[in-house]
Formats: C-alpha cells, sequence, structure tokens
C-alpha cells in the first residue's frame, strides 16, 4: 500500500481556532486535500465538537477563550488517543514543552507555512492510521516488555499499555534495534519525517511521557546516552 491510500476514505479534523483568518486559511488549503474540517472558536465549543463528531486528528491553538488550548488538550488526550497538533502564536518554549508534556503529538510556531502544515497533518494522519506497509518483525521484545507491531499493542509483565501513536514509533524504533543509541535528530526525522530547530526538544518530551508510562523501569529500558541520544536495553 502507497503512503498517499489514506486518501480512500474521509477523515475528518477538528480546528479549535479564534482567528477567523487563520481558521479558513487552515481549512482552505485542508479540504483542498479532500479532508473535511470542522471548527469551533473557543476551547468549551472544541471539546463539544469533539465529543460530537470523534475526528481522526485535532489541529488545536494554545491562546483560546474560555478554556486554553492546553487544558483542552489534556482533556481530550485523557479520553482518546487521537492525534493533535498544536498551534502557538508565541515562539515560548515552555507553552511547546506543556503541550508536549500533557500529550500533543507535534505543534507549530504562527505564522506557517500552508505546505508544512499540510504534510504535518498527513504525517501524524499516516502514522495514526496506519497506511503504510505493515512491518516486517510481528513481535520485539524479551521476558518485561513486549511489542506487536501488527496490533500495535505493547504490554509490560502481560500489562496492556496505552500509547500515542507517536510514542508507539519512538519505542518501535529503539526495540528493533536494541543497544544501538539513536540522536534526538535522527528519531525526529524517522518519526515526524522533518527535522526543525526544536526537535530535540520535541523528542525530550515524548520519551519522557514514554519512559513514564512503563512505570519505574521506562529509564531502565529506555536509557540515556549522555552527548548522543537514546537507546533500549531489556531488562536482566
Amino acid at each position: 500500500m502507497g503512503v498517499d491510500n489514506y486518501m480512500i476514505k474521509v477523515f475528518y479534523i477538528l480546528l479549535v481556532e479564534d482567528d477567523p483568518q487563520t481558521a479558513q486559511m487552515v481549512r482552505f488549503y485542508l479540504e483542498r486535500e479532500t479532508f473535511k474540517v470542522i471548527i469551533a472558536t473557543d476551547g468549551l465549543s472544541g471539546e463539544e465538537a469533539f465529543r460530537q463528531n470523534s475526528p481522526q486528528l485535532v489541529l488545536l491553538d494554545i491562546m483560546l477563550p474560555g478554556i486554553d488550548g492546553l487544558e483542552l488538550c489534556s482533556r481530550i488526550r485523557r479520553k482518546s488517543e487521537v492525534p493533535v497538533l498544536m498551534l502557538t502564536a508565541r515562539a515560548d518554549d515552555t507553552d511547546k514543552a506543556i503541550g508536549l508534556g500533557i500529550g500533543a503529538d507535534d505543534y507549530l510556531t504562527k505564522p506557517f507555512s500552508p505546505v508544512e502544515l499540510v504534510a504535518r497533518v498527513k504525517a501524524l494522519l499516516r502514522r495514526a492510521y496506519q497506511y503504510n506497509d505493515p512491518p516486517r518483525s510481528a513481535s520485539l521484545g524479551g521476558e518485561h516488555l513486549r511489542l506487536d507491531s501488527a496490533s500495535r499493542t505493547v504490554t509490560l509483565d502481560g500489562r496492556p499499555i496505552d500509547l500515542t501513536p507517536i510514542e508507539f514509533d519512538l519505542l518501535h524504533i529503539l526495540m528493533a534495534n536494541p543497544g544501538w543509541t539513536f540522536s534526538r535528530n535522527h528519531l525526529m526525522e524517522k518519526v515526524w519525517g522533518y527535522i526543525d530547530g526544536a526537535g530535540e526538544e520535541t523528542v525530550t518530551a515524548h520519551v519522557s511521557n514514554l519512559r513514564r508510562k512503563l512505570g519505574p523501569f521506562g529509564s531502565e529500558l529506555i536509557r540515556t546516552i549522555h552527548g548522543i541520544g537514546y537507546t533500549y536495553q531489556e531488562l536482566e
């Protein structure tokens, strides 16, 4: 299956954005790609639109009336692993770090290129809904941590672990190459499909989330090689 075969079905994207000009621009470029865009203009109506429409992806502005985008992202993440792309008008790394820390998959800083927006939306949808050919290796891991790439499930000592698509792909790359050390930029390129100036911060935040979900063994399974990146080691 080719990587663009996601166009065989309609995907609904929820855009929560209070600036009408930005909202219409985003809608124009995404609907030109045959996506269906649902627009909400504040946090509370965005939460209701998410509940009613079950979109396949959420574009979420941080600065919103009512509840802000960070709070809405947190509420969405408590209910769903749907991909979330945050939009921020500020270059402040604090908002980005918080957004990634509460489960956002990626972010764009305004003003952004419509071409880049579309590319990132497609990349997140490919990853979340498995448009590409299935991986050749079906099962990875050792006695404690197991990853099944066909079903995209992970268990730790037999207990299922809920991961976002980004977290799953990060873990998959590391577990498929035990003992190998990957730089943050290399992981950014392989998982997100691009490298930008804040790539290392993005990877660090997602690895932190992944370790937290793996519990007390997280830092033993995914080890930091200082000055280089990360490596996977099965528990002894």
